[in-house]
């Protein structure tokens, strides 16, 4: 389970079909049953047949069994993973744009290089950076960049594919050519 503040969350991976109305489905149970999305994420696979839906939900609204079990019962839900925090890989990306002034562009871009941001924009009277981390990572820029001020701000949603395994089992090296 994730944590926003003090806020408890839990993140669900779905492997669903790639077709049309699918994720409207997905998202009426959910407001059907008044579990609040904190975030949203959906993209095609490496399967273009079907498609991996990221939906993080405030957990005191949606009892983690209860959710599955519905999940379950929707014919195009191939599969459903709560991913807990410690055993997944979470991303998400964020622009923001910032006002900054001739006399806080330098304070604004070390902030951004501090967090491994990009600059993707600049104007006369502000600059658009790019953060990609977890989000925890872009809470905290969003906050140290707050009191510059935030002119806009857009967040993709998070996420997550479960960890890689840590066995013992090494991985065979891969033959090149020539070799």
């Amino acid at each position: 389970m994730a944590a926003t503040g003090d806020i408890q969350h839990h993140i669900y991976s779905i492997t669903v079909e790639n077709k049309f109305g699918v994720l409207s489905r997905v998202a009426g149970l959910f407001a059907r049953r008044g579990f609040n999305i904190v975030s949203l994420a959906v993209s095609p696979t490496e399967d273009e047949r079907f498609s991996r839906m990221t939906i993080v939900v405030d957990a005191a609204s949606a009892p983690l069994e209860q959710v599955t079990k519905q999940l379950h019962k929707l014919i195009p839900v191939i599969k459903v993973m709560e991913l807990h925090p410690d055993d997944a890989v979470e991303r998400e990306l964020m622009l923001v744009t910032v006002k900054a002034e001739v006399d806080t562009r330098s304070q604004i871009t070390e902030l951004a290089s501090i967090f491994e941001a990009r600059i993707e924009d600049v104007g006369f009277e502000a600059i658009t950076i790019q953060v990609a981390g977890r989000p925890d990572k872009l809470d905290a820029i969003t906050d140290l960049l707050t009191p510059f001020g935030i002119v806009e701000l857009q967040r993709t949603g998070q996420i997550a594919l479960p960890k890689l395994s840590r066995s013992q089992q090494r991985l065979r090296a891969v033959k090149t050519r020539g070799a």
